[in-house]
């Protein structure tokens, strides 16, 4: 195992510059998600560790070594794509062990590490099969296999599971979950779904247009978002964003929204000033209803009008509509029933309302 160091790393495309200038360090055992939309740059990132892009600018350390000019199989590391990348006329212990073979192993070292892998990832019964007689859950667990064999330093993940269904996607998460605390290799693995993100990281890097906007726990970034990108992006629903401005009222400060009035805790973004404009944030979770708004302060409430109502099971989703304009979604508990047109109370945890500026975007802490 090893740690990960980039230092003012930059990508180029001709004129076109698509990373600029990150800074990142991935610690040794840990397992940090690269996350943001297409066209970020986080693929050109794993591509610039893994050896199969060039650097323009700065340098990439894989433990005590500079690996800028290091060939891809001389860096000790193992990718695993979105395709799964196996030789159709092989076995599937054939296609684990291939790349063993490659570097001339003995046939005994070869056959214990794909023993050990196939155990590992439950893959023992299938060690005969070709991959076109497998399902695309175990063809992905051949290509985690096929990386486990080589005893990397680092694991290199590039959207592993997006070519799985929803079902499979779960199940695999926690397969590569357990794999990882299992073996404790240091982990650098993309993805644009944002449940992976927060289910398999210790840490979480969200890019965007080639910068990174916040490196932090999955709590972290879905509690404290840096800015108003990272906000909207973390988090499904997204965090409501609504307008106000920032009022003193009776000595205390509100954020003022239409009628509506949103207490600011003490200590919160001291720097805001009687009639600053401000945005606040709102967890769709932190909303409630029923039952639940009842350990709130009775100031924490309000009334909405419902727009729309979604039930998915365990909870619901609702569309509210506060003074007639400010729509907000709500994530409530499932039991709870309310219809188009209801006019019903609702709470917020205002504790986790996070401000930000309106023209910076940038969280006011």
């Amino acid at each position: 195992m090893a740690n990960v160091e980039l230092k003012n790393v930059i990508k180029r495309y001709g004129s076109v510059e698509v990373i600029h200038g990150v800074d990142l360090s991935v610690n040794e055992n840990e397992f940090i998600v690269l996350v943001g939309p297409s066209g970020c740059g986080k693929s050109t990132l794993l591509r610039m560790v893994a050896g199969l892009e060039n650097l323009s600018g700065g340098e990439i350390h894989i433990g005590d070594r500079v690996v800028n000019n290091v060939s891809p199989k001389d860096r000790n590391v193992a990718m695993v794509f979105q395709n799964y990348a196996l030789y159709p006329h092989m076995t599937v212990g054939e296609n684990m062990g291939f790349s063993l073979k490659m570097h001339k192993r003995s046939k005994e070292e070869i056959e214990s590490r794909v023993n050990e892998a196939a155990r590992i990832l439950e893959l023992e019964p299938y060690l005969h099969r070709k991959p076109a007689e497998l399902s695309g859950g175990q063809r992905q667990r051949v290509a985690m296999g096929r990386a486990m064999v080589r005893n990397p330093d680092v694991f290199l993940f590039d959207e592993p599971l997006s070519n799985l269904d929803a079902q499979l996607r779960t199940q695999m998460r926690m397969e590569l979950r357990k794999m990882h605390l299992r073996l404790r290799t240091t982990t650098i693995y993309v993805t644009h779904d944002q449940i992976e993100a927060m289910t398999l990281a210790d840490r979480i890097v969200i890019l965007k247009d080639g910068y990174i906007q916040q490196v932090g726990s999955p709590v972290e970034v879905f509690e404290k978002p840096n800015n108003v990108f990272v906000a909207k992006f973390i988090g499904n629903p997204p965090m409501n964003i609504l307008e106000g401005v920032c009022k003193v009222i009776d000595g205390k400060r509100y954020v003022v929204i239409g009628k509506t009035r949103f207490p600011i805790q003490d200590g919160v973004a001291k720097s805001i000033v009687d009639g600053s404009p401000v945005l606040a944030g709102l967890r769709p979770d932190s909303i409630k209803m029923g039952q639940n708004i009842e350990r709130l302060p009775k100031d924490w409430w309000c009334h909405g009008e419902v727009v729309v109502s979604e039930i998915l099971g365990a909870h619901s989703l609702l569309e509210i509509v506060i003074d007639g304009e400010n729509e907000l979604i709500a994530e409530v508990e499932g039991r709870i029933i309310a219809h188009p047109g209801e006019t019903v109370p609702i709470g917020f945890e205002f504790d986790r309302m996070v401000l930000f500026d309106p023209q910076t975007q940038e969280a006011l802490y």
